[in-house]
């Protein structure tokens, strides 16, 4: 199996694994960027192993997001395509903080320390993690309709999927005590780059 096969299924895996994991998390409802403060100290105390079953499966999603980019940089000339990859490398960073700090606001929630300032700062850099993925949908899109690997659709996705993590990226203050009502711009953004990789991954294995 060729490096781009292998990409291709990275970005797949990245999918499912994203898929399964928020899944878990809205099964035990836990808390979600953008919720009020009220209430989150009482779910997150009492989140034990719901909060971190789906936090294994972390790690190999962000493998599988670096080995999907590599695959496409690996296949796609210019800076726009280096700019993907170092949008997928950043959100991928971002996104372990964040992973990290939810189990910072379960103890301290378990302890009955404030969480509040931990809550937000968490729901802020979830927020600002969206520019991170609008770059890599950005830079990806663009050497991929350059080189002819995408289709007009693909990339179009990718543009407009990038606009809307950005508009949402850039309310990410307003995240802090949930009156961001910007939010679902962002989820839809979301939505456009888990599509974007489904049909990104295709297309590497088709190569």
């Amino acid at each position: 199996m060729g490096f781009t096969a292998v990409a291709g299924w990275g970005g797949l895996g990245f999918v499912l694994l994203a898929v399964v994991v928020n899944a878990c998390y809205l099964r035990a409802r836990l808390p979600m960027p953008g919720a009020k403060p009220d209430g989150v100290a009482a779910a997150f105390a009492a989140a034990g192993n719901a909060l971190k079953l789906p936090s294994v499966l972390a790690p190999a999603s962000w493998l599988g997001t670096t080995v999907f980019a590599a695959g496409l940089l690996s296949v796609l000339p210019g800076g726009w395509a280096l700019a993907g990859f170092a949008g997928v490398l950043l959100q991928n960073a971002t996104f372990a903080v964040v992973e990290a700090l939810r189990f910072g606001v379960a103890a301290a929630a378990r302890d009955g320390e404030p969480v509040a300032g931990l809550w937000g700062f968490s729901a802020v850099l979830f927020g600002f993690n969206q520019v991170f993925l609008a770059i890599a949908l950005l830079g990806f899109s663009a050497a991929g309709a350059q080189a002819g690997l995408f289709a007009d659709w693909h990339a179009w996705l990718g543009y407009a999927s990038a606009a809307l993590l950005f508009v949402s990226a850039s309310a990410a203050p307003y995240h802090v005590d949930g009156t961001n009502r910007l939010a679902p711009v962002g989820l839809i953004g979301w939505l456009g780059w888990i599509t974007w990789i489904v049909a990104g991954g295709g297309t590497l294995l088709a190569l």
